[in-house]
């Protein structure tokens, strides 16, 4: 007696092709993460097909269910230095990101803007009431 088995499942068009869809909308993230940027460029991704078979008491039916995910490099870290202090005026606690670099410093920045070192712009008389120049040609005498 020569019985031959007869596999006849195309992952293509199983599910009326929404396994290939699924699929192909992993692969687009993928694709995607790979050219991010903000990932590292030889993290490793993964995409997972995974069949779930649940046999019938007759075994004679099985339900399928199928999952597609994928496991994407993550997003690269990124640092900044934040200055934390309470406001000597209304004792609030206030945080900022440092801009200039060093605490109290001020900067210009690419709009040839004065900054103070939290990145708040400076105007002219806060500079003249804050600065300790002294300005030699206006003293004259």
């Amino acid at each position: 007696m020569n019985i031959q088995n007869s596999i006849n499942v195309s992952l293509s068009d199983i599910a009326d092709g929404e396994v290939q869809e699924q699929f192909t909308a992993e692969m687009k993230k993928v694709a995607q993460n790979i050219l991010d940027v903000n990932t590292k460029a030889k993290d490793k991704r993964k995409v997972t097909i995974e069949l779930t078979l649940e046999p019938n008491d007759q075994r004679d039916a099985i339900d399928v269910t199928i999952n597609i995910k994928s496991k994407l490099a993550p997003q690269i870290g990124v640092g900044t230095t934040m200055l934390v202090g309470r406001n000597v005026d209304t004792r609030m606690i206030e945080a900022n990101e440092l801009k200039s670099g060093i605490p109290g410093q001020t900067y210009i920045d690419n709009d040839g803007v004065l900054k103070d070192d939290t990145g708040n712009p400076i105007d002219k008389e806060q500079q003249l009431a804050t600065s300790n120049v002294i300005d030699l040609q206006n003293k004259k005498g």
